[in-house]
């Protein structure tokens, strides 16, 4: 990799975060929730692309273990989002109620 390269790509991702940071303060409360359980589908995603770093199990070297790491947080961020949707979806039900005998 050149610096020209390495400066384009570091160029990219902070114009992406300010632009990130940007959206997210717009979207409405009763909005957050229902895209971050849509989010959980770009995890899966990630996890893929994460994979595919982390390259043959042969050779182990940083981008091996960047890849490895990629794939532990974007399981836990997957899972989690998962089990944070579920406990919204929960708070929707109908509570069952005992009957008095």
């Amino acid at each position: 990799m050149d610096t020209g390269t390495i400066i384009v790509g570091l160029t990219i991702f902070v114009l992406a975060c300010f632009a990130g940071a940007e959206l997210i303060s717009k979207v409405p409360q009763t909005l957050h929730t229902p895209l971050m359980s849509a989010s959980n589908a770009i995890s899966g995603i990630a996890i893929l692309g994460a994979l595919l770093a982390t390259g043959r199990p042969e050779s182990i070297n940083a981008e091996s273990m960047l890849g490895f790491f990629a794939v532990v947080f974007a399981s836990v961020n997957l899972v989690g989002g998962y089990m944070v949707t579920n406990r919204m979806l929960q708070m929707f039900k109908k509570k069952k109620r005992k009957k008095r005998e």
